[in-house]
């Protein structure tokens, strides 16, 4: 069976995350330890026992969630027998800043690195965009035709454009507040089911991100990008790559690009993907799967007991 390994983006978190790994493994330790260091501050305190408000704000989570991945990944591999993620898979993705867990995880770049990128991505993420201009929205039960044209109606000269087709009918918009909410009157008029203001600081994956981008670029041009052991499916082009020259644009373009999330599922199938291993906090990529194909085989692991279940069902 062919298999991949998915990482999650922002809104996995949740204060907790990490810490069964952590008291059970001495290798879950030693990756919560490097990214403690890597950010001079005890960010695994804050994931394991401190206020949820503190872990929700970017800067926070995004490290945090790659974190918790690369503790359950160092397990996993440990716990499998395997030396290196490519005796296990065949492919790589993450979903926004899961896409940095990918990297990592297949060796394109050092934990320590990417924490110290994420950090900074979540930070410049927030900065691009005065709290309460942008909004972002979940759209639910149209097709992401019908919802780019409900944008492209909506932005009267602001922005409002698409920014994750995570499903079949559960796309995300994102932009200016007043465009984002015209377009929520507009899909409502259009056949959507419902749609969800979604609780976020700024409004991710669109144009508005372009400062953040430009931050961006100069942090990756400091950073060692090495060709990953198995290819990562990239978000902004639902495709397949391996060359660190590619990788580092396409993770500039990642910022103010939309999310390719269904296109991605699809891609690794028609690759002949089987089997998807969420790994890291939560179930949201796995709910997300079964909306896209249900032929997958999905798993999700973030705990020493999901880990040994999901082993477990490989010997069978």
């Amino acid at each position: 069976m062919a298999r991949a390994f998915v990482f999650p983006g922002q809104g996995s978190q949740s204060i907790g995350m990490g810490k069964a790994l952590a008291d059970a493994s001495p290798l879950a330790r030693e990756v919560f330890e490097e990214v403690d260091d890597a950010l001079g501050c005890k960010l695994s305190t804050l994931m394991f026992e401190g206020e949820g408000d503190a872990l929700t704000l970017t800067e926070n989570a995004q490290p945090a969630l790659m974190a918790v991945s690369m503790a359950a990944l160092r397990v996993l591999l440990d716990r499998a027998g395997r030396c290196t993620l490519s005796d296990m898979v065949t492919l790589v993705a993450g979903h926004s800043l899961g896409e940095y867990s990918a990297l990592a995880a297949a060796g394109s770049l050092s934990i320590s690195d990417t924490a110290r990128l994420l950090r900074r991505r979540g930070q410049e993420m927030q900065r691009a965009v005065p709290v309460g201009v942008g909004a972002m929205a979940a759209i639910l039960n149209l097709d992401l035709e019908s919802v780019e044209e409900v944008v492209a109606d909506a932005a009267q000269g602001e922005v409002c454009a698409v920014a994750n087709d995570n499903a079949h009918g559960q796309v995300v918009i994102s932009g200016h507040a007043a465009a984002v909410n015209r377009a929520i009157a507009l899909a409502a008029e259009r056949g959507a089911r419902r749609s969800v203001m979604l609780p976020v600081s700024a409004p991710f994956h669109c144009p508005l991100m372009a400062p953040a981008a430009d931050a961006m670029a100069q942090a990756l041009a400091q950073v060692e990008i090495r060709p990953p052991c198995v290819p990562v499916v990239a978000n902004v082009v639902a495709m397949a790559v391996s060359d660190p020259t590619i990788i580092r644009a396409l993770l500039i373009e990642q910022i103010t690009g939309d999310v390719r999330w269904r296109e991605s599922v699809l891609v690794m199938k028609a690759a002949g993907i089987s089997e998807l291993v969420e790994v890291g906090a939560g179930k949201v990529l796995s709910g997300l799967t079964r909306k896209i194909d249900r032929a997958f085989s999905t798993w999700s692991v973030h705990t020493p007991e999901e880990i040994d279940r999901f082993l477990e069902a490989q010997k069978t």
